[in-house]
């Protein structure tokens, strides 16, 4: 015998609502609501940023790659769509200037960039900052980022922590201020899952240590010894400048090819099963 559409949906409703009657039978209602406040937390955290084949680079450029002084690139550099590399960085990697590999990596660079801008926001940050402690999320600033200080990033022990930072306007990393990460479960894919997402140019001072992938709508300038730069430098339509400075590129962190949750289905969950446990006979005679 054939199951109609409307009968196949009701079937799936009843089966849903026997499952939900029998967690609430088996869970005490305190330890489901802090079940179900848990899942309702499991929001989507920052989203990995697919940089493709721009992670091939540890500098990819724009109009023109200048450097001076004692530069060395962990990790290719590429150009497109200027040709002129002024000095000579040593570069142990890709060598792509005005090539088919650098328009992809341009190409790339351009989606990763509206990936990173596209991001739904859980927290933001004003101005200058200082001396912070942050957790992996995603960090909007309205205009221009200043850090004069060190900033920590704390990955909790968690290997798929991802930060993403939302600069609507310039990015200065000042003299004496640094990035740094800890509680890090590898200590080597530092500044692999953090995302500097600039929406006009990014200044790096003397001597400041930096982690991270600058996609920088415009420039990317590190001044004398900016040394220890565990990312990249990326600017779509501008120069990047380098005097004195080593780039090291992190591995690519694999990606995962299936449709993100932006967090609906763990809400729907959560939100089901807290008012499942918090008005336990109402709902049970609802179900009834």
């Amino acid at each position: 015998m054939q199951i109609s559409k409307k009968e196949k949906h009701s079937m799936k409703k009843t089966l849903l609502l026997t499952v939900l009657r029998n967690v609430a039978k088996q869970i005490p209602p305190t330890a489901g609501i802090v079940l179900a406040l848990t899942i309702l937390n499991l929001k989507a955290n920052a989203q990995e940023v697919n940089l493709g084949t721009a992670n091939n680079y540890g500098v990819l450029a724009g109009s023109a790659v200048t450097s001076t002084g004692s530069t060395v690139i962990n990790g290719g550099l590429g150009l497109t769509p200027g040709s002129s590399v002024t000095g000579a960085p040593v570069v142990h990697g890709l060598y792509d200037v005005d090539d088919a590999a650098a328009i992809q990596a341009q190409n790339d660079l351009i989606i990763a960039y509206n990936q990173a801008a596209g991001l739904a926001s859980s927290g933001t940050l004003t101005g200058t900052i200082g001396t912070l402690t942050l957790t992996p999320g995603v960090y909007t600033f309205s205009s221009s980022a200043v850090l004069t200080g060190q900033l920590t990033l704390n990955d909790e022990g968690n290997p798929d922590a991802v930060f993403v930072f939302q600069i609507g306007s310039s990015l200065t990393a000042e003299v004496g201020s640094s990035v740094v990460t800890i509680n890090d479960p590898s200590s080597s894919t530092a500044g692999m899952s953090v995302f500097w997402q600039v929406t006009s140019s990014a200044t790096l001072q003397t001597d400041v240590p930096f982690e991270g992938n600058i996609l920088a709508l415009t420039s990317i300038t590190a001044d004398t010894g900016a040394t220890d730069l565990d990312g990249r430098l990326l600017a779509m339509n501008g120069a990047v400048t380098l005097d004195d400075n080593t780039i090291t590129a992190p591995p690519a962190e694999a990606q995962d090819t299936s449709v993100p949750d932006t967090g609906s289905t763990p809400l729907l969950l959560g939100a089901s099963l807290a008012a499942l446990f918090a008005f336990g006979r109402r709902f049970s005679a609802l179900l009834r």
